[in-house]
């Protein structure tokens, strides 16, 4: 039975990446129901966009505290998980620190060495995190929004890195063999003290106690991002890939009705013209989105990748000055929908059936989308190039175009333009008369 542990560890494995693979085939079909999108124009800005937002953390760093604290995290986690390379490898094969066996002391020393000190660096990290959130309550953490599940979730993964930063460390503490190399042990060194008068038995449970519950932990993180803000840590490339690269001022315009516009422009344009053999009638069935399967993939990539940081919502002017609209709840009542639709197919084997329900007045309301002045703060605060703005000028579209529900300020003005050919409702006749006065 000496190849048990490795039989277990062989399943935990498989079933831990098996389950991420199926959420991971989940997440991709609910981000497909959007509307297709092309966006494979300047794709020099995108990997440039990419790599300086997503792997630089170029705009987590405009605010100093939490950008350098998130990029501590952030590198340690992506080199500590290196060690899980050789845990892997431990675990299905029943070594024991294989690495150690197969390259020189000093570089496996200082290989674990630094995975030590940015373990405790992003401890540090995250009791600051904890605190910034649980203590000081700084604002952005303590809106409406903020309340239930987003509240708690934030609170878990702390918690998750925290318990995880302290297994790898206490491993490598119990671990007599690490230890008496004295190569690497730049922190453990220091914890190694509070097992003195152990029996070598029970240094070697403590040990492989940390080192399953390591991995195991690991594992649960894996599978857990799918439910957690923290999706953004595999989204975020993608995302900042994909993200806007035109002018942030810049409004898309629907193909259907810029024509029309030029055909009305045109004199010489014939209304009645049949169309071209062949061609397909681009007018799209809906006008703007009141729904997710509205919006295009993009931004239901989008909304997966909210942080919910709340970059955007502090810097949002309607929010400052006690407007209903949050740029931050925009985004996770998008995903929150979305999710809403992904089970609903799940539950009727692959087909949406209508629900009753819509993103637009059952999620958003109509007060939230006509506070937003279209500043596009939100889009220049977020860390990982999201666009809420997008999502709200699609609905606003779908309210004018499709419901005639534009506020009366707005359907003044456009009575005004129609009528007069300016938002003033004065005469065309009418509008010099000012100089006579």
């Amino acid at each position: 039975m000496n190849y048990l542990p490795n039989i277990i560890f062989a399943i935990a494995l498989i079933v831990g990446f098996g389950y991420f693979a199926r959420n991971v085939k989940k997440l991709v079909r609910n981000i497909k129901l959007g509307q297709d999108v092309d966006v494979s124009d300047n794709r020099s800005q995108r990997w440039k966009n990419m790599i300086n937002i997503a792997l630089g953390q170029s705009k987590m760093v405009k605010r100093p505290v939490s950008g350098f604290l998130h990029v501590v995290v952030y590198i340690g986690f992506i080199i500590i998980n290196i060690e899980v390379l050789e845990i892997i490898i431990d675990g299905l094969f029943g070594t024991h620190r294989i690495f150690s066996q197969v390259l020189p002391e000093a570089v496996y020393g200082f290989l674990i060495g630094s995975f030590e000190v940015l373990a405790f660096l992003v401890f540090v990290a995250v009791v600051v995190f904890w605190i910034r959130r649980n203590i000081i309550k700084i604002q952005r953490f303590w809106k409406s929004e903020m309340k239930g599940w987003p509240k708690n979730d934030g609170n878990f993964i702390l918690y998750f890195e925290m318990v995880l930063m302290i297994l790898f460390l206490v491993m490598n503490a119990a671990d007599t063999t690490f230890q008496n190399m004295e190569s690497g042990n730049v922190i453990s060194q220091f914890i190694s003290p509070l097992f003195s008068g152990m029996s070598l038995e029970s240094l070697h449970i403590i040990e492989r106690g940390a080192w399953w519950l390591h991995i195991v932990g690991i594992l649960i993180f894996l599978n857990y991002l799918y439910f957690s803000k923290h999706l953004h840590i595999l989204l975020a490339f993608p995302n900042t890939f994909y993200g806007r690269v035109n002018n942030k001022g810049q409004l898309n315009n629907l193909e259907s009705v810029t024509k029309e516009v030029k055909m009305m422009m045109d004199p010489d344009a014939d209304p009645f013209a049949a169309a071209p053999e062949g061609a397909e009638d681009e007018t799209p069935a809906k006008f703007g989105a009141s729904d997710v399967q509205d919006l295009t993939w993009v931004q239901l990539l989008n909304a997966y990748t909210c942080t919910e940081c709340g970059r955007c919502t502090s810097e949002c002017p309607a929010n400052l000055t006690g407007k209903k609209l949050s740029p931050r709840k925009i985004m996770m009542d998008t995903r929150d929908r979305l999710e809403e639709v992904g089970k609903n197919i799940d539950v009727n084997n692959g087909e949406f059936k209508d629900d009753g329900k819509q993103l637009l007045g059952d999620y958003i309301t109509n007060e939230e989308i006509w506070a937003c002045t279209s500043c596009n703060a939100c889009v220049e605060a977020c860390p990982v190039s999201i666009d809420p703005l997008s999502i709200i000028i699609e609905m606003r579209r779908y309210l004018v175009m499709e419901q005639s529900a534009a506020p009366a300020e707005l359907n003044n003005m456009m009575t005004n333009i129609e009528n007069n050919g300016a938002p003033w409702p004065y005469n065309q006749m009418d509008r010099l008369n000012w100089k006579n006065e």
